[in-house]
């Protein structure tokens, strides 16, 4: 037999259980040459489903189970089940491992699980040249033989509406496994859910516990004080009433000391239910005091983020008034500029600048006599100076509107720039 490394799995089924019409062998010689290789060729039915542990062995004829191979080979899986190539298959043996007397070989196809699924035509091993062997069966082995196909056919038939039954079968369980999962989704975002909220609820729970122990330890150690209190009243009493007993034995006349203790024991529970409505009152003036310091934190803030405008609005000042003082030099510079173009002209024209009748613009000759001190016209009309006071109220006007409308800052904002401008120009 083959030595191989691995064993082929094999069962004590016997016959009877075996199902050969699953797969069919084709093209099985009657006999074949000792000393070469011999190709086994063979079908795949339609419902039958190759493994990777199926394996085609060579029996002897009269084997009783499938442990009584001679040598094996292990077949080869399709790549497509579908397509017709996959359905015909074959196998090699080589010849060292072939069989070297003439008895009568059959293929079978035994699967992972050691059960046959197909047999082929016996045959035998050897040479050409010898004679065939005429095979002379009997009546009854021909109708054993046709009752035999018969059965098959039968079994044959009944495995295809098994088939169809399972496939149906198969469907409906699938439908069945979806729902399930569906179900078992729709169940685990419940869970989910019902964790988070059990989780959020035992944080709530947990910290409402550590209050109530926070509370509970107050009380008892208030509890603890009133008792201790409470004590030494008792004590107090026990003293005074024992000290009331021996006046009222020794002496009548020191009934009326006893009534002044009796007062003043009344006054001292009376000073102590006082006392407690006195912290009473003391505790609501904290909560008072707390809500008082809220709201002029508060105000605080509000006075902060006032302060913050205010000194956003400072910034924007000087960085106006920087430009501001930059155009001042520019136009001064140009003015000397100007100047100096003019006395050279003067004197390119034979003209002494200090003799010429000039005369400084009054306010009917044009927009530079309005402001006598600006050679060129007054700064607060030109173009540029214009849309940077545009975009410095409307920013100012939509920072303080919303408070008090704003009315009255851009009045206060117009007054400053009018000081700021006639300081910076004259």
């Amino acid at each position: 037999m083959e030595e191989t490394l691995e064993d082929p799995p094999t069962s004590a089924v016997l016959l009877d259980h075996c199902h050969f019409s699953q797969v069919i062998f084709n093209s099985v010689e009657k006999f074949y040459v000792p000393g070469g290789d011999v190709t086994c060729y063979y079908t795949l039915t339609q419902h039958f489903i190759p493994r990777r542990k199926d394996w085609i062995g060579i029996f002897r004829v009269g084997w009783k189970t499938t442990r009584e191979y001679y040598t094996f080979m292990w077949v080869t899986l399709p790549i497509d089940l579908n397509s017709e190539s996959a359905k015909q298959q074959e196998v090699q043996f080589k010849a060292y491992y072939l069989p070297k007397d003439d008895e009568y070989y059959q293929f079978c196809y035994v699967d992972q699980d050691g059960v046959v699924r197909g047999a082929s035509i016996p045959f035998q091993f050897r040479p050409e040249n010898e004679e065939d062997i005429l095979v002379v069966t009997t009546q009854g082995e021909v109708e054993e033989i046709e009752q035999h196909n018969k059965e098959l056919c039968k079994e044959n038939q009944e495995l295809k509406d098994s088939c169809v039954s399972l496939q149906k079968q198969n469907s409906d369980m699938q439908a069945e496994l979806h729902k399930k999962e569906e179900e078992l989704e729709t169940l685990k975002s419940t869970n989910k859910k019902l964790e988070q909220q059990v989780k959020a609820q035992k944080d709530g729970w947990e910290t409402e516990l550590l209050q109530l122990k926070e509370q509970n330890q107050k009380m008892s150690s208030e509890n603890e004080t009133m008792g201790v209190r409470v004590d030494q009243l008792q004590a107090q009493l026990s003293t005074q009433e024992k000290e009331m007993e021996k006046l009222v034995r020794g002496d009548q006349d020191k009934t009326e000391q006893l009534e002044h203790l009796k007062k003043e024991n009344s006054q001292l529970l009376l000073t102590l239910t006082q006392q407690g409505e006195y912290q009473k009152k003391l505790e609501q003036t904290v909560e008072q005091m707390k809500e008082e310091e809220m709201t002029a934190m508060k105000k605080q803030q509000e006075l902060t983020d006032e302060n913050s405008g205010l000194s956003k609005t400072l910034n924007e000042n000087k960085i106006i008034c920087n430009v501001l003082q930059r155009e001042k030099e520019r136009l001064e510079r140009e003015n000397d500029l100007l100047k100096r173009e003019n006395s050279r002209l003067l004197s390119y024209m034979g003209l002494d600048f200090d003799s010429l009748p000039y005369q400084v613009p009054t306010s009917d000759q044009g927009g530079a006599g309005q402001n006598p001190g600006l050679v060129y016209g007054n700064p607060y009309s030109d173009p540029l100076y214009q849309q940077l006071m545009v975009h410095r109220r409307a920013k100012e006007s939509k920072a303080v509107g919303r408070k008090n409308g704003g009315s009255y800052r851009n009045q206060l904002l117009d007054h400053s720039w009018r000081i700021h401008g006639w300081y910076f120009f004259h």
